[in-house]
């Protein structure tokens, strides 16, 4: 933990991994027996709970708790104040640790501002959940939703910008020029 910056308001439980040049900032608290990446940022008030693996370069906006179920790959997003949930019934008088369901979310993947993620459900790569969304079911890949309950509104490149796809079911991302096919209800990237 010598090559990354915690700052001196967080608190970090024994038994943490962090990687290499991640940042840590004020009144953020890791716990025992979590997993973050490498260049990893966690913002103000940022909790992530025992058993949360963020994956390289994850970038945590101010006051997001991650809790115990939820595994972020690489390059992921969570926009201010997003919400997990971790199990479908919960009961204060009523244990149910045993019962936590995962909540995956796949590499470059964005969560909005405000998004709530109920548990169990699997985020697609590059999908973009919009502000304030709820999602919950599974998002596919490249997948645009918002609202409550999410749905799906279109389709994002990597770099976030809406795909119009053309009469052969292909689109290419403004920014990158990179190209994508739409088939069979997926989106690939073409190579």
């Amino acid at each position: 933990m010598e090559d990354c910056h915690i700052h001196e308001t967080a608190i970090v439980d024994p038994d943490c991994q962090i990687g290499e040049g991640t940042r840590i900032w004020h009144f953020s608290h890791i716990m025992s027996g979590c997993i973050i990446g490498k260049q990893c940022n966690l913002g103000q008030n940022v909790v992530i709970s025992p058993k949360v693996v963020l994956g390289n370069n994850v970038k945590v906006q101010n006051n997001v708790s991650v809790y115990t179920g939820v595994i972020c790959e690489d390059d992921v997003f969570l926009g201010h104040g997003c919400v997990f949930t971790n199990i479908t019934n919960p009961r204060s008088a009523i244990p149910r640790k045993e019962q936590y369901k995962q909540t995956l979310i796949r590499k470059g993947a964005t969560i909005g501002a405000n998004a709530t993620i109920l548990c169990g459900h699997t985020i697609g790569r590059y999908a973009l959940v919009g502000a304030g969304a709820v999602v919950t079911k599974d998002i596919p890949a490249y997948a645009l939703v918002i609202g409550n309950p999410a749905r799906q509104t279109g389709w994002v490149s990597e770099y976030g910008h809406t795909l119009l796809f053309d009469d052969n079911h292909e689109a290419t991302c403004p920014e990158s020029g990179e190209k994508y096919l739409l088939a069979d209800g997926k989106v690939t990237r073409i190579e």
